[in-house]
């Protein structure tokens, strides 16, 4: 008799609440959790377009970085270098390296007699040019680590989000219980199975946001210590060559 009542419970549930999948899931689910699966794909969707833009940007930066270098170190004049960031505009590098170089020549026109055109040019002020290379550098870190906030945000929220489904489920489920006076699965299973896929939705936008900025943090972490070892290189040049 109870094999028989709990397979009659288990068919009716079947029929309800588990049929049809994780689709048969959402479509069988109440507004309020659609919603929150609504609110979560958008969250999903949108990282997993920055983690792939990122991805492919700090890569090529990267890229880009390792080639400029072997070429500054390699060239014996700024001009030089300077011909060739247009193609290596995706390095962090490229920014710093283009402001310092507008700075030294602004300088050495400005303290530079025009009947002493031949003579050695001088740098008249390194703190102007420290300053210069820092407020480029810092453009640089912020360019690096834009839209990274959002990573960061999802992988924070949507766990929460997705909680937030978890406990309206758990609500309707026990405000299923109240309306039938019956606590058995066909009367409980919709209300948990909409909190379990909430929570399940949750986790599935906030793990890969959270593996992406941790990865991405650190590879910003790579390039903007490269930009600070290349502002102080630039910076003795300028010292040794330029005063």
């Amino acid at each position: 008799m109870i094999t028989l009542l709990s397979s009659t419970l288990l068919a009716q549930a079947g029929g309800t609440a588990f049929s049809g999948g994780v689709f048969g899931l959402i479509r069988d689910s109440g507004p309020v959790a659609i919603a929150v699966l609504l609110t979560l794909l958008l969250f999903s969707f949108v990282s997993w377009a920055i983690i792939v833009y990122k991805g492919l940007a700090l890569r090529q930066a990267y890229q880009h970085s390792e080639t400029f270098l072997e070429i500054f170190r390699k060239s014996a004049k700024f001009s030089e270098v300077h011909s060739v960031c247009v193609q290596l505009k995706a390095s962090p590098l490229v920014g710093v390296f283009q402001a310092g170089y507008q700075e030294v020549n602004q300088q050495v026109r400005a303290g530079q007699a025009p009947a002493a055109a031949a003579q050695r040019p001088v740098v008249k002020s390194l703190e102007s040019l420290t300053r210069a290379l820092i407020r480029a550098a810092t453009a640089e870190t912020t360019r690096l680590e834009r839209r990274l906030s959002f990573l960061a945000t999802t992988a924070a929220v949507c766990p929460f989000v997705g909680l937030f489904g978890t406990t309206w489920g758990i609500m309707n489920a026990f405000a299923d219980i109240g309306l039938q006076g019956s606590a058995n699965l066909a009367v409980v299973a919709p209300g948990i199975s909409e909190a379990l896929i909430t929570t399940a939705t949750g986790l599935a936008a906030a793990i890969p946001a959270a593996v992406a900025y941790n990865y991405f943090a650190s590879r910003v972490r790579v390039l903007t210590a490269m930009v600070d070892d290349f502002a102080l290189e630039f910076l003795n040049i300028v010292e040794r060559n330029f005063t």
